[in-house]
C-alpha cells in the first residue's frame, strides 16, 4: 500500500501547500481520501485523475471537498468527451449540500458527473485488493476516520477530530496512523481537534507502528510539532508535505 500526502494544510491553504487529500494505492487501485483546495492539481501531478476507484469525503468541512467541484469540470468536460461517473463515498446528506450553492443547470452536472454512495458507520467499502472502513469520530456529525486495510496492512486516516475513545477505536493496531493535529498546543481544547502532542498519545495508545501528523495550521512550526509529538510516541514520526510518499507494510517513506 502506498500513500502520497496531497494536501496537509488545515482550513486554508499555506504557500505551496493544498488541503486535506490522500491519494492511497493498491496495485491497480487508487483511491482519493478528501478533497480539499488544491488537491486535484497536486493529484494531476502525481496520476491521471480520470483513473480514480472511488473519492471518499470523510466529512462537510469545505477544505475536506472544495475540488469535487473542480473533479465534476474534469469529468463532465474530459478531453475524448465525458468520463464514466466517478464512484463517490460521502456522509449521509452531503451530496445535497454539496448541490445546494449551485444553480439548477450545475447541479445537475454535479449529479451527472458522480456515482454517489453514503457513508455507514463500520460498514467497509470494497475496492478490488482493498476495504476502506469509516468509523465516527468526534468532529461535526458525523464525520469518519476512514481506515484501510489490504494484503495485512492497515492505515487509519483520522480525518478531523477531537482526542478521545472514538477516534482510538479507528485507530488501534494500525502501520500507519494519518493523524490530524490542527491546534498549536496553546489552543488545545478550543476546537473539535487535536494537538500534535494528543496525536502522539493517540499513536501511542493504539499501537500504532508509525505516525504522520497532518491537517497542519499553515503558520504552525514543523520543526516544534515533531518535538512535541517525539516527548510522547518513541516510534517513527513525520510531518506531511504534498508530495511526500510512505510505503505502508514496505520499506517507509519515499
Amino acid at each position: 500500500m502506498r500513500l502520497t500526502v496531497l494536501g496537509s494544510s488545515a482550513s486554508y491553504a499555506g504557500a505551496g501547500q493544498a488541503t486535506a487529500g490522500y491519494l492511497v494505492e493498491v496495485g491497480d487501485v487508487r483511491v482519493l481520501l478528501d478533497c480539499g483546495h488544491g488537491a486535484l492539481a497536486n493529484l494531476a501531478m502525481v496520476t491521471d485523475p480520470l483513473g480514480l476507484e472511488a473519492v471518499f469525503v470523510s466529512h462537510g468541512h469545505i477544505d475536506h471537498f472544495a475540488d469535487i467541484y473542480a473533479l465534476q469540470a474534469l469529468l463532465r468536460f474530459a478531453p475524448e468527451g465525458p468520463a464514466a461517473p466517478c464512484t463517490l463515498y460521502v456522509p449521509c446528506g452531503l451530496f445535497g449540500r454539496m448541490g445546494a450553492v449551485l444553480t439548477d443547470h450545475a447541479r445537475e452536472e454535479l449529479v451527472q458527473a458522480f456515482d454517489v454512495h453514503e457513508l455507514a458507520a463500520k460498514e467497509s467499502v470494497l475496492l478490488g485488493g482493498l476495504s476502506v472502513t469509516p468509523y465516527p469520530v468526534d468532529h461535526m456529525d458525523p464525520t469518519f476516520a476512514l481506515v484501510v486495510e489490504a494484503d495485512g496492512t492497515r492505515l487509519c486516516y483520522t480525518s478531523d477530530t477531537a482526542p478521545g475513545e472514538a477516534v482510538l477505536e479507528a485507530a488501534r493496531g494500525c502501520d500507519l496512523l494519518l493523524a490530524e493535529c490542527t491546534l498549536p498546543q496553546k489552543y488545545s481544547g478550543m476546537a473539535a481537534h487535536m494537538t500534535a502532542a494528543q496525536a502522539a498519545g493517540l499513536a501511542r495508545d493504539a499501537g500504532a507502528k508509525r505516525l504522520v501528523l497532518t491537517h497542519l495550521w499553515p503558520t504552525s512550526g514543523r520543526d516544534t510539532l515533531l518535538r512535541e509529538a517525539a516527548a510522547i510516541f518513541d516510534g517513527p514520526i513525520s510531518v506531511a508535505r504534498e508530495f511526500e510518499t510512505h510505503q505502508i507494510g514496505g520499506s517507509g517513506r519515499q
